[in-house]
């Protein structure tokens, strides 16, 4: 729920990010190349299961699901620098560091700008 007209653009803004995470979340599932032994649909879930899980609270824009994705990114962040640094430099897990860190802060400029007007 939106309790201010300027939360409309930090919630598209998060809602635009939050769907560019998922789409790298695929794209490095195949590129450069599938992990050798392992279910494609297996790693897709562990993937993206987490994130799913908040669509709906994520494009009603409601304040605890953005509380929740902000905790949940967090997870993606960590994962995608310790892949970073380990590929030293490799596009798909710093493009994730960028865009995990621009969601949880977007995450964050939109719960600044909702806050229900008290009084």
């Amino acid at each position: 729920m939106l309790h201010n007209p300027k939360a409309r653009h930090t919630a598209r803004a998060t809602q635009f990010l939050y769907l560019a995470v998922l789409v790298t979340l695929v794209i490095t599932t195949f590129y450069p190349a599938p992990v050798e032994g392992v279910s494609i649909v297996l790693m897709l879930s562990v993937k993206l299961i987490p994130l799913l899980a908040l669509v709906m609270l994520v494009f009603r824009g409601d304040n605890r699901g953005y509380i929740w994705l902000a905790f949940v990114v967090i997870f993606y962040f960590t994962q995608a620098v310790v892949s970073a640094w380990l590929s030293e430099g490799a596009p798909g897990p710093v493009i994730l560091v960028t865009l995990t860190f621009a969601l949880f802060t977007m995450a964050m400029v939109h719960l600044k700008v909702n806050r229900p007007v008290t009084g």
